[in-house]
């Protein structure tokens, strides 16, 4: 048993403690951990879920190549076992040894992007990403950089201002001119902890599949914890005490991606980042959804896999994957299975994965290029909101322009993500004309039965349905 976990901080090997005896606890948040340094205070807590990027940070990890990569995170869905192994950045680590403003810091300065502060050092955190990650970025990456960080006073102007006047030094700094020192420091530090525990909690971080599997036969009642950004809620909201977690954000196999000729392989433990850099172009009405999920900071934590095991009604990308024929694989000691994903959801927040199993990848054959596949959510902002329903429709056309196969995948629509089976019965073998779609539309009614909770109404719900499969319709009635 391993009680105590090491990182970099401050440019030096910081080890801690995780016994809970007065200190930090194997759930403390990388936010509460920081917020009890002296020298720390510039990450501030804002809203604790994730919304408002005020406790931006940056870690830093090692990649195959032994060079760093730097991603923005937000602190407090971290719990403090995770950055073991990696390099901690906050806004007061910045300045170079001379008291210099870094470039992204002088940039703010320059352009009036900060009035009363308090989310100043957040911005300037994704900021510092952005700069490490981009040279020279559009504007859009800059909005995209910049979408989980909330301001109610400046605006957003000035602050755009200074991402794109500072962005264009290839990410050269006193961490470029250090980084060989870091990764020594990395590379020298103790293995992934086997097992965590203070007493009341029990905290395992596998680093093979192996490790996983064994851990979960023996706690088939942990909770799985792959990026955290579901899972810290019931910490930081709900305030529980989670007895038993299997973290599995260490299993670099977890986190492969392939691409083959017939089919795209996503290893559970992926980001939602990575998923959308490397497979973005293969699966547009994936990569279309993923750039209206959460943020850059919460995609960067958030895994494929944790999107499926939460099972979530309204987890954005669940109707894509059915959209696309995906196959969910878990494992156990006892085998390998491969689960049909409109087979997977059982209820709600239910799956057919027993409690000895880990879902370890998910396969999606490569969609033919005459297949039309659309995604769409329904939120009450564009960005950073949770859906209010989404939706992804897949559709094939014979010669004749009659449809040959449909899929109509719904999530917010009921108790699972769900596909609308009389509506795409209707429209088997007929011609794919308006008067079909608005008949499809009335039908659709018979598909579900949405309820009314804060985020709509069951009848919104049921008029935005109706409305998206018009939408669709106009969108491909032309091709």
């Amino acid at each position: 048993m391993k009680p105590s976990i090491s990182f970099i901080l401050d440019g030096a090997v910081t080890s801690v403690d995780v016994t809970g005896e007065g200190g930090p606890t194997p759930t403390t948040t990388l936010l509460n951990y920081l917020r009890t340094l002296p020298d720390h205070k510039g990450v501030k807590e804002g809203c604790a879920e994730g919304d408002c990027g005020a406790c931006t940070v940056v870690m830093g990890a090692c990649d195959s190549t032994n060079h760093m990569r730097y991603q923005s995170v937000d602190s407090c869905l971290v719990f403090l076992p995770m950055v073991h192994g990696k390099q901690v950045i906050t806004v007061e680590n910045l300045r170079d040894a001379s008291g210099a403003y870094h470039p992204v810091q002088q940039a703010m300065v320059g352009t009036n992007g900060s009035q009363c502060g308090y989310c100043t050092p957040g911005f300037i955190m994704s900021l510092f990403a952005l700069y490490k990650n981009d040279d020279h970025p559009p504007r859009e990456r800059i909005d995209d950089a910049l979408t989980g960080n909330l301001c109610r006073c400046t605006g957003y102007k000035p602050i755009i201002e200074a991402a794109a006047a500072s962005c264009v030094h290839r990410g050269s700094d006193h961490f470029s001119e250090n980084e060989a020192q870091t990764v020594a420091l990395m590379n020298a530090l103790p293995g992934s902890p086997v097992l965590l525990s203070d007493g009341r909690q029990t905290y395992v971080r596998p680093v093979t599949i192996q490790e996983a599997l064994a851990a979960r036969q023996a706690r088939p009642d942990a909770v799985i914890v792959a990026g955290g950004t579901d899972v810290a809620l019931r910490v930081t909201k709900y305030h529980e005490l989670l007895e038993n977690i299997i973290d599995l954000s260490r299993i670099e196999s977890l986190k492969n991606i392939e691409v083959t000729e017939h089919s795209v392989v996503i290893g559970a433990g992926s980001s939602l980042s990575d998923v959308k850099e490397r497979v973005g172009r293969t699966l547009p009405a994936l990569d279309d959804m993923l750039s209206v999920f959460g943020s850059l900071q919460i995609r960067n934590l958030a895994t494929l896999g944790g999107n499926l095991g939460s099972a979530s009604p309204i987890g954005d990308t669940l109707p894509v994957l059915i959209a696309y024929g995906a196959k969910v694989v878990v494992e156990s000691l006892n085998g390998r299975r491969e689960i049909p994903i409109d087979r997977f959801f059982t209820g709600y927040r239910k799956t057919e994965r027993r409690p000895d199993e880990i879902i370890t990848c998910v396969e999606i054959p490569k969609p033919a290029e005459h297949l039309i596949i659309r995604s769409y959510k329904i939120s009450k902002r564009k960005d950073l909101d949770i859906s209010t329903l989404s939706a992804c429709f897949r559709l094939e056309l014979d010669a004749a322009r009659s449809v040959k196969s449909v899929v109509l995948a719904y999530g917010g629509m009921a108790e699972c993500p769900k596909r609308a089976a009389a509506t795409e019965q209707l429209l088997l073998g007929k011609r794919w004309e308006r008067e079909l779609a608005e008949h499809a539309m009335n039908v659709l009614d018979t598909d579900f039965t949405p309820i009314s909770d804060v985020r709509g109404s069951a009848e919104m719900r049921k008029i935005a349905a109706r409305n998206l499969l018009l939408k669709f319709w106009f969108e491909t009635s032309h091709r």
